[in-house]
C-alpha cells in the first residue's frame, strides 16, 4: 500500500521560525509560522463539475443524502461543503481510514463518533488539507481540500499545544485573523473588533492579558474556539473540542457552534461523549476506519450502530449498551507528532 503524503506539523502558539504552530486553515499561519505546503491539485477530480448545473428543487426540511447508502451521489456533491469518495488514508503503512464515502452540507453540526484510533482526527486532517490520502477524492468547500484554506478553521486536540509557550489569550485570538491578512500586513481596526467580539462571545473578556498556559482546561478550549470564531471561517474543523471540560463550559460552547450552524455555516467535531453527540448535534457520522453509519444524532442510541462502531468496548446490561471507552483517551498520534501532557511532552516516530 502506498505512504501517505502528510504535511509535518507540531503544535505551540507562536514564534519566529517556530514550526509547531497551530493551524487554522489558512494558507499562512501567524508572523513566523510554518505554512503548509499547497497540496496538489487532484487529477481525478473533474475541473468541469458545477454543482448548480443540474436542476433540483428542495424542501424546506431536506436531508441530505447518505452517500453510503450510494443514494443520489451526484446531488449530494453538489450540495456538500464536504465531499469525500472511496477515500483510503493512513501514516506509514497504517491504514487509519478506508473507503470513506461521505457529503455534508452547508449549515450541518455534526459529530464524529468512534472508539479510540478509529481514524476520527485523520479524517480531520484530511478534510483540512493537512494529509493527502492514499486514494479516493476529496473536495471542501468546492474545491480539492487546502484550496479554500483561509475558508476554513482547524481546532487541534488540546494535547497537540504546547501551553508553556508565552502568549495571552488575545494573542492567539489574533492569530485567528492572520490567514486573511496576507504578508507584511498588521491587524487593523476591524481585526481588532472581531478578535474583541470573539474573546466577548466565548466568555473571555476578562482574562483577555493572562497567558495561556495559566489557565484552566475549559478556559484553554473557549480561547481557541475564540481564535477559530476571529477567522470567520464557512466551514469548523474542531477535534475533541468539548472533551475533558466542565458541565459548564461544555455547554456554553455547544451553544456558540450551534449559533455558527444556524448561520449556515458547517460544524464537524470529534467527540466521546455520546450523549453531547444524540443531544446537542444534528447529525452523526460514526466510524471505524469506514463509516459505519451518518445520519440524524439520534443513531448514537441506537444499540446496534454502538455495537458495530465500538465492537469490544460496549457492554450490554439489562438491555442498556454502556460504553467502556476512555473519553481523555484520544487517537493515536501520527508520525513525527508532538503531543503535550502536563508537563510532559510525548511524540509518535515513524516505524
Amino acid at each position: 500500500m502506498p505512504r501517505s503524503v502528510e504535511t509535518k506539523y507540531h503544535y505551540s502558539m507562536t514564534g519566529q521560525g517556530d514550526p509547531r504552530a497551530i493551524h487554522d486553515g489558512g494558507d499562512t499561519m501567524a508572523p513566523g509560522m510554518t505554512t503548509a505546503p499547497d497540496p496538489p491539485v487532484d487529477p481525478a477530480v473533474d475541473p468541469a463539475f458545477d454543482p448548480h448545473t443540474h436542476p433540483h428543487e428542495h424542501g424546506v426540511e431536506r436531508q441530505l443524502p447518505n452517500v453510503d447508502a450510494a443514494r443520489d451521489a451526484g446531488h449530494a456533491r453538489a450540495h456538500a461543503d464536504v465531499w469525500l469518495s472511496d477515500v483510503s488514508a493512513g501514516y506509514g503503512d497504517r491504514t487509519a481510514l478506508e473507503h470513506v464515502d461521505l457529503a455534508i452540507e452547508a449549515g450541518s453540526l455534526v459529530a464524529v463518533v468512534g472508539p479510540n484510533g478509529a481514524g476520527k482526527s485523520t479524517l480531520l486532517r484530511i478534510m483540512a488539507g493537512l494529509l493527502r490520502p492514499w486514494s479516493g477524492r476529496v473536495e471542501v468547500l468546492g474545491h480539492p481540500a487546502g484550496q479554500q484554506a483561509r475558508r476554513v478553521a482547524y481546532v487541534p486536540q488540546a494535547e497537540l499545544v504546547d501551553w508553556s509557550f508565552p502568549v495571552t489569550v488575545e494573542d492567539v485570538v489574533v492569530m485567528g485573523r492572520y490567514p486573511g491578512l496576507g504578508p507584511l500586513r498588521r491587524p487593523g481596526t476591524g481585526d481588532r473588533r472581531a478578535v474583541g467580539e470573539a474573546i466577548e462571545r466565548v466568555g473571555m473578556a476578562d482574562h483577555r492579558r493572562e497567558r495561556i498556559g495559566e489557565l484552566s482546561g475549559g478556559q484553554r478550549r473557549r480561547v481557541f474556539l475564540a481564535r477559530a470564531l476571529a477567522a470567520e471561517p464557512d466551514l469548523f474543523l474542531l477535534d475533541e473540542p468539548v472533551t475533558g471540560i466542565d458541565a459548564t463550559t461544555q455547554e456554553d460552547l455547544m451553544d456558540l457552534l450551534e449559533a455558527e450552524a444556524r448561520r449556515g455555516k458547517t460544524v464537524i467535531a470529534t467527540t466521546h461523549d455520546l450523549a453531547c453527540a444524540a443531544q446537542r448535534f444534528q447529525r452523526v457520522l460514526a466510524i471505524n476506519r469506514v463509516v459505519i453509519a451518518h445520519g440524524p444524532s439520534s443513531l448514537v442510541l441506537d444499540p446496534n450502530v454502538l455495537a458495530r462502531v465500538y465492537g469490544g468496548h460496549l457492554l450490554v446490561l439489562g438491555g442498556q449498551a454502556v460504553l467502556m471507552d476512555d473519553a481523555h483517551h484520544h487517537d493515536e498520534a501520527a508520525p513525527g507528532e508532538a503531543h503535550f501532557h502536563e508537563g510532559r511532552r510525548t511524540e509518535s516516530r515513524s516505524p
